[in-house]
Protein backbone atom coordinates (compact mmCIF):
# COMPACT_ATOMS: atom_id res chain seq x y z
CA UNK A 1 0.00 0.00 0.00
CA UNK A 2 1.58 3.57 -0.61
CA UNK A 3 0.77 6.70 1.19
CA UNK A 4 -1.08 7.74 -1.12
CA UNK A 5 -3.50 5.08 -0.60
CA UNK A 6 -3.24 4.76 2.61
CA UNK A 7 -6.49 5.39 5.02
CA UNK A 8 -7.03 8.53 7.35
CA UNK A 9 -6.49 7.08 10.60
CA UNK A 10 -5.82 9.09 13.82
CA UNK A 11 -4.93 7.46 17.25
CA UNK A 12 -6.25 10.19 19.01
CA UNK A 13 -9.86 9.36 17.63
CA UNK A 14 -9.64 5.56 18.70
CA UNK A 15 -13.21 4.62 20.21
CA UNK A 16 -15.30 1.67 20.50
CA UNK A 17 -17.73 1.34 17.47
CA UNK A 18 -19.27 -2.05 18.21
CA UNK A 19 -19.38 -4.56 20.66
CA UNK A 20 -19.94 -8.27 20.53
CA UNK A 21 -20.61 -10.47 24.04
CA UNK A 22 -19.66 -14.25 24.79
CA UNK A 23 -20.83 -15.98 27.58
CA UNK A 24 -17.22 -16.78 28.42
CA UNK A 25 -14.28 -14.87 29.13
CA UNK A 26 -12.35 -14.55 25.45
CA UNK A 27 -8.34 -15.00 24.99
CA UNK A 28 -7.47 -14.37 21.49
CA UNK A 29 -9.27 -12.80 18.75
CA UNK A 30 -8.60 -12.16 14.75
CA UNK A 31 -10.06 -10.68 11.60
CA UNK A 32 -10.28 -12.41 9.00
CA UNK A 33 -8.73 -11.09 5.40
CA UNK A 34 -11.96 -10.35 3.66
CA UNK A 35 -13.04 -8.23 6.43
CA UNK A 36 -16.62 -10.06 6.56
CA UNK A 37 -16.29 -11.40 10.43
CA UNK A 38 -14.29 -11.37 13.69
CA UNK A 39 -13.32 -14.32 15.51
CA UNK A 40 -12.30 -15.10 18.62
CA UNK A 41 -11.13 -18.12 21.46
CA UNK A 42 -13.41 -18.20 24.69
CA UNK A 43 -12.48 -19.87 27.88
CA UNK A 44 -15.53 -22.07 27.66
CA UNK A 45 -13.37 -23.82 25.01
CA UNK A 46 -15.65 -22.58 22.35
CA UNK A 47 -14.14 -20.08 19.12
CA UNK A 48 -17.17 -18.26 17.69
CA UNK A 49 -17.31 -16.15 14.49
CA UNK A 50 -19.72 -12.66 14.52
CA UNK A 51 -20.69 -11.71 11.24
CA UNK A 52 -19.57 -7.75 11.07
CA UNK A 53 -22.40 -7.19 8.60
CA UNK A 54 -25.27 -8.40 10.82
CA UNK A 55 -22.97 -9.84 14.38
CA UNK A 56 -24.56 -12.76 13.77
CA UNK A 57 -22.54 -15.35 15.80
CA UNK A 58 -21.96 -18.64 15.30
CA UNK A 59 -20.29 -20.95 17.54
CA UNK A 60 -17.67 -23.61 16.46
CA UNK A 61 -16.80 -26.40 19.02
CA UNK A 62 -13.79 -29.04 18.27
CA UNK A 63 -11.43 -28.20 21.40
CA UNK A 64 -10.53 -29.34 24.52
CA UNK A 65 -9.03 -26.26 26.19
CA UNK A 66 -8.55 -22.46 25.55
CA UNK A 67 -7.64 -21.45 21.96
CA UNK A 68 -5.10 -19.11 21.66
CA UNK A 69 -4.10 -19.50 17.66
CA UNK A 70 -6.28 -18.40 15.30
CA UNK A 71 -5.03 -17.85 11.53
CA UNK A 72 -6.65 -17.81 7.99
CA UNK A 73 -5.37 -19.11 4.58
CA UNK A 74 -7.00 -18.75 1.55
CA UNK A 75 -6.81 -21.93 -0.56
CA UNK A 76 -7.56 -23.49 -4.06
CA UNK A 77 -9.66 -25.94 -4.87
CA UNK A 78 -9.93 -25.91 -8.53
CA UNK A 79 -10.69 -22.77 -9.74
CA UNK A 80 -12.46 -21.79 -6.53
CA UNK A 81 -10.54 -20.51 -3.47
CA UNK A 82 -11.40 -21.49 -0.29
CA UNK A 83 -10.59 -19.59 3.17
CA UNK A 84 -9.72 -21.87 5.82
CA UNK A 85 -9.63 -20.94 9.39
CA UNK A 86 -7.12 -22.71 11.79
CA UNK A 87 -7.58 -22.90 15.52
CA UNK A 88 -4.34 -24.05 18.25
CA UNK A 89 -5.31 -24.75 21.03
CA UNK A 90 -3.60 -25.83 24.72
CA UNK A 91 -4.89 -28.88 24.16
CA UNK A 92 -1.96 -29.20 21.20
CA UNK A 93 -4.45 -29.43 18.55
CA UNK A 94 -5.18 -27.60 15.42
CA UNK A 95 -8.03 -27.78 14.00
CA UNK A 96 -9.47 -26.74 9.85
CA UNK A 97 -12.62 -25.04 9.22
CA UNK A 98 -14.72 -23.74 6.12
CA UNK A 99 -14.56 -20.49 7.31
CA UNK A 100 -16.90 -19.48 4.89
CA UNK A 101 -19.76 -22.22 5.57
CA UNK A 102 -23.14 -21.40 7.38
CA UNK A 103 -22.21 -23.26 10.44
CA UNK A 104 -18.61 -24.78 10.17
CA UNK A 105 -17.61 -27.92 10.91
CA UNK A 106 -13.93 -29.68 11.49
CA UNK A 107 -12.42 -30.78 8.48
CA UNK A 108 -9.50 -32.14 9.84
CA UNK A 109 -7.97 -32.29 13.33
CA UNK A 110 -4.29 -33.40 14.17
CA UNK A 111 -2.45 -33.05 17.53
CA UNK A 112 0.11 -31.12 16.92
CA UNK A 113 2.06 -30.60 20.36
CA UNK A 114 2.48 -32.68 23.29
CA UNK A 115 1.34 -29.62 25.98
CA UNK A 116 0.33 -26.31 25.24
CA UNK A 117 -0.02 -25.03 21.70
CA UNK A 118 0.35 -21.14 21.80
CA UNK A 119 0.45 -19.66 18.18
CA UNK A 120 -0.34 -20.51 14.66
CA UNK A 121 1.29 -18.32 11.64
CA UNK A 122 0.57 -18.91 8.20
CA UNK A 123 3.45 -18.53 5.26
CA UNK A 124 2.92 -15.64 2.78
CA UNK A 125 2.43 -18.29 -0.04
CA UNK A 126 -0.44 -19.72 2.09
CA UNK A 127 1.00 -22.85 2.07
CA UNK A 128 2.03 -23.64 4.99
CA UNK A 129 1.22 -22.82 9.03
CA UNK A 130 3.79 -22.69 11.61
CA UNK A 131 2.77 -24.16 15.40
CA UNK A 132 4.27 -23.67 18.85
CA UNK A 133 3.93 -25.47 21.48
CA UNK A 134 5.46 -25.91 25.30
CA UNK A 135 7.11 -29.05 23.87
CA UNK A 136 10.43 -26.83 23.25
CA UNK A 137 9.29 -27.06 19.35
CA UNK A 138 7.85 -25.24 16.69
CA UNK A 139 6.86 -27.24 13.23
CA UNK A 140 5.72 -26.62 10.43
CA UNK A 141 2.25 -28.15 8.48
CA UNK A 142 1.18 -28.44 4.88
CA UNK A 143 -2.31 -26.89 5.08
CA UNK A 144 -4.05 -28.71 1.67
CA UNK A 145 -3.59 -32.23 3.70
CA UNK A 146 -2.43 -31.46 7.47
CA UNK A 147 0.60 -33.60 6.67
CA UNK A 148 3.89 -32.27 9.07
CA UNK A 149 6.68 -31.32 7.01
CA UNK A 150 9.36 -30.42 9.78
CA UNK A 151 10.05 -29.43 12.78
CA UNK A 152 12.29 -26.35 14.14
CA UNK A 153 14.51 -28.22 17.64
CA UNK A 154 16.66 -26.13 19.10
CA UNK A 155 14.62 -24.04 21.71
CA UNK A 156 15.25 -25.30 25.69
CA UNK A 157 12.13 -23.80 26.87
CA UNK A 158 8.33 -23.52 26.08
CA UNK A 159 8.30 -21.89 22.28
CA UNK A 160 5.60 -19.12 22.11
CA UNK A 161 5.78 -17.20 18.57
CA UNK A 162 6.85 -17.28 15.60
CA UNK A 163 7.04 -14.82 12.31
CA UNK A 164 7.78 -15.15 8.81
CA UNK A 165 10.01 -12.69 7.36
CA UNK A 166 8.89 -10.66 4.46
CA UNK A 167 11.33 -12.66 2.22
CA UNK A 168 9.36 -15.59 2.99
CA UNK A 169 12.41 -17.40 2.99
CA UNK A 170 13.29 -16.87 7.24
CA UNK A 171 11.78 -17.68 10.13
CA UNK A 172 11.68 -16.52 13.56
CA UNK A 173 10.79 -18.47 16.81
CA UNK A 174 10.77 -16.92 20.45
CA UNK A 175 10.54 -18.61 23.40
CA UNK A 176 9.52 -18.79 27.25
CA UNK A 177 13.22 -17.04 27.99
CA UNK A 178 12.88 -14.84 25.03
CA UNK A 179 15.47 -16.44 23.38
CA UNK A 180 15.12 -15.67 19.68
CA UNK A 181 15.74 -18.29 17.02
CA UNK A 182 16.61 -17.68 13.09
CA UNK A 183 15.90 -20.17 10.91
CA UNK A 184 16.05 -21.39 7.02
CA UNK A 185 12.28 -21.79 6.90
CA UNK A 186 13.07 -23.83 3.32
CA UNK A 187 15.45 -26.69 4.95
CA UNK A 188 14.87 -26.12 8.89
CA UNK A 189 18.64 -24.78 9.49
CA UNK A 190 19.48 -22.71 12.65
CA UNK A 191 21.05 -20.09 11.41
CA UNK A 192 21.48 -17.98 14.73
CA UNK A 193 19.92 -17.26 18.00
CA UNK A 194 19.61 -14.18 19.75
CA UNK A 195 17.86 -12.27 22.84
CA UNK A 196 15.38 -10.00 23.82
CA UNK A 197 16.56 -9.43 27.69
CA UNK A 198 14.42 -6.61 28.96
CA UNK A 199 11.38 -9.16 28.34
CA UNK A 200 12.50 -12.15 30.43
CA UNK A 201 12.73 -12.18 33.91
CA UNK A 202 13.94 -15.32 36.32
CA UNK A 203 12.15 -14.73 39.72
CA UNK A 204 14.19 -16.49 42.07
CA UNK A 205 11.86 -16.63 44.73
CA UNK A 206 9.20 -18.70 43.04
CA UNK A 207 12.17 -20.31 40.79
CA UNK A 208 10.22 -19.67 37.85
CA UNK A 209 11.27 -18.05 34.26
CA UNK A 210 8.17 -15.12 33.33
CA UNK A 211 8.53 -14.13 29.79
CA UNK A 212 8.17 -14.46 26.10
CA UNK A 213 6.47 -12.80 23.55
CA UNK A 214 2.64 -13.03 23.46
CA UNK A 215 3.10 -11.51 19.64
CA UNK A 216 5.12 -10.76 16.96
CA UNK A 217 5.91 -9.22 13.61
CA UNK A 218 8.04 -8.25 10.67
CA UNK A 219 8.16 -4.85 9.73
CA UNK A 220 7.35 -5.08 5.78
CA UNK A 221 11.02 -4.11 5.38
CA UNK A 222 12.10 -6.75 7.53
CA UNK A 223 14.74 -4.58 8.94
CA UNK A 224 12.78 -4.95 12.44
CA UNK A 225 11.69 -7.66 14.70
CA UNK A 226 8.58 -6.91 16.97
CA UNK A 227 7.81 -8.53 20.22
CA UNK A 228 5.29 -7.85 23.26
CA UNK A 229 4.94 -9.05 26.46
CA UNK A 230 5.90 -7.50 30.22
CA UNK A 231 9.05 -6.69 31.98
CA UNK A 232 9.51 -5.26 35.41
CA UNK A 233 8.78 -7.87 36.52
CA UNK A 234 8.36 -8.02 40.62
CA UNK A 235 6.03 -11.33 41.43
CA UNK A 236 5.91 -13.98 38.59
CA UNK A 237 3.11 -16.04 40.46
CA UNK A 238 1.27 -12.85 40.06
CA UNK A 239 2.43 -11.70 37.15
CA UNK A 240 2.73 -8.54 38.35
CA UNK A 241 4.84 -5.93 35.91
CA UNK A 242 4.56 -3.76 32.58
CA UNK A 243 3.64 -4.27 29.15
CA UNK A 244 6.49 -3.54 27.12
CA UNK A 245 7.42 -3.91 23.57
CA UNK A 246 10.91 -4.80 22.24
CA UNK A 247 11.67 -3.56 19.05
CA UNK A 248 15.07 -5.94 17.56
CA UNK A 249 17.56 -4.97 15.00
CA UNK A 250 16.65 -8.25 12.37
CA UNK A 251 20.31 -7.78 10.94
CA UNK A 252 22.33 -7.60 14.28
CA UNK A 253 19.81 -9.15 16.71
CA UNK A 254 20.57 -6.35 19.22
CA UNK A 255 17.36 -4.33 20.77
CA UNK A 256 16.98 -1.03 18.75
CA UNK A 257 14.22 -0.20 21.08
CA UNK A 258 11.71 -1.21 24.56
CA UNK A 259 8.71 0.73 24.24
CA UNK A 260 7.28 1.29 27.77
CA UNK A 261 4.09 3.35 29.34
CA UNK A 262 4.70 6.68 31.05
CA UNK A 263 2.78 5.12 34.23
CA UNK A 264 4.15 1.61 35.61
CA UNK A 265 0.89 0.37 35.54
CA UNK A 266 0.50 -3.66 36.14
CA UNK A 267 0.00 -5.11 32.60
CA UNK A 268 1.20 -8.04 30.35
CA UNK A 269 1.62 -7.56 26.43
CA UNK A 270 -0.70 -9.36 25.14
CA UNK A 271 -1.05 -8.16 22.11
CA UNK A 272 0.70 -5.67 19.15
CA UNK A 273 0.32 -4.52 15.88
CA UNK A 274 3.01 -2.58 13.26
CA UNK A 275 0.17 -0.36 11.80
CA UNK A 276 2.44 0.74 8.50
CA UNK A 277 1.29 4.65 8.87
CA UNK A 278 3.60 3.95 11.04
CA UNK A 279 3.16 3.53 14.88
CA UNK A 280 2.58 0.71 17.36
CA UNK A 281 -0.04 -0.40 19.47
CA UNK A 282 0.34 -2.19 22.20
CA UNK A 283 -2.09 -4.26 24.11
CA UNK A 284 -2.18 -4.50 27.88
CA UNK A 285 -4.17 -6.51 29.93
CA UNK A 286 -4.09 -7.63 33.61
CA UNK A 287 -4.47 -6.09 37.05
CA UNK A 288 -4.63 -2.70 36.31
CA UNK A 289 -7.58 -3.67 33.21
CA UNK A 290 -7.17 -2.96 29.58
CA UNK A 291 -5.20 -0.20 27.41
CA UNK A 292 -4.08 0.13 24.16
CA UNK A 293 -0.64 2.20 23.68
CA UNK A 294 0.68 3.55 20.64
CA UNK A 295 3.98 4.22 20.02
CA UNK A 296 5.73 6.23 17.54
CA UNK A 297 9.29 4.18 15.92
CA UNK A 298 12.00 4.51 18.30
CA UNK A 299 10.79 6.73 21.06
CA UNK A 300 10.58 5.06 24.33
CA UNK A 301 7.09 5.88 25.87
CA UNK A 302 3.39 6.02 24.21
CA UNK A 303 2.06 9.62 22.31
CA UNK A 304 -1.67 8.30 23.26
CA UNK A 305 -3.41 5.60 25.67
CA UNK A 306 -7.12 4.84 25.25
CA UNK A 307 -8.41 3.13 28.73
CA UNK A 308 -10.94 -0.09 27.87
CA UNK A 309 -13.43 -1.33 29.67
CA UNK A 310 -12.03 -4.73 30.22
CA UNK A 311 -9.34 -6.22 30.97
CA UNK A 312 -7.99 -7.65 27.79
CA UNK A 313 -6.07 -10.50 26.33
CA UNK A 314 -6.51 -10.69 22.11
CA UNK A 315 -5.81 -7.80 19.29
CA UNK A 316 -6.08 -7.36 15.77
CA UNK A 317 -5.81 -4.96 12.49
CA UNK A 318 -8.46 -4.83 10.38
CA UNK A 319 -7.32 -5.54 6.62
CA UNK A 320 -9.23 -1.77 6.38
CA UNK A 321 -6.26 -0.48 8.55
CA UNK A 322 -9.06 1.56 10.76
CA UNK A 323 -10.55 -1.01 13.08
CA UNK A 324 -8.70 -2.81 15.83
CA UNK A 325 -10.52 -5.82 17.48
CA UNK A 326 -9.33 -6.45 21.23
CA UNK A 327 -10.44 -9.64 23.25
CA UNK A 328 -11.42 -8.99 26.65
CA UNK A 329 -12.45 -10.81 29.87
CA UNK A 330 -15.95 -9.52 30.51
CA UNK A 331 -16.55 -11.82 27.23
CA UNK A 332 -16.73 -9.02 24.72
CA UNK A 333 -15.01 -8.41 21.56
CA UNK A 334 -14.66 -4.61 20.78
CA UNK A 335 -14.66 -3.32 17.18
CA UNK A 336 -12.81 0.00 18.01
CA UNK A 337 -12.22 2.58 15.11
CA UNK A 338 -8.97 4.80 14.93
CA UNK A 339 -10.76 8.09 13.20
CA UNK A 340 -13.70 9.93 13.58
CA UNK A 341 -17.15 8.75 14.69
CA UNK A 342 -19.66 8.04 11.68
Amino acid sequence: MTQASMPNVDPAKTHIAREFKHKSPLVSCRFDPTGKWVVAGAQDMKVVRWSLADGKATELAAHDSWVRGLAFARTKEGDAEKLILLTGGYDGRIVWWDASAEAPQPLRKIDAHKGWLRSLTVTADQQFVISCGNDNRAKLWRIADGSLVREFVGHEAHVYNSAVHPDGKQLATVDLKCNVLHWELETGKLVRQFKAATLHKYDGGFMADYGGFHAMEFSPDGKLLAGSGITNVTNAFAGVGNVAVAVLDWEGGKEQTVHLPKAPINGDGWGMVLHPQPFIVGLSGGGAGGRLYFWKHGEKNEFFTFGLPSSARGLSLSPDLVHLATAHHDGAVRILKMADKT
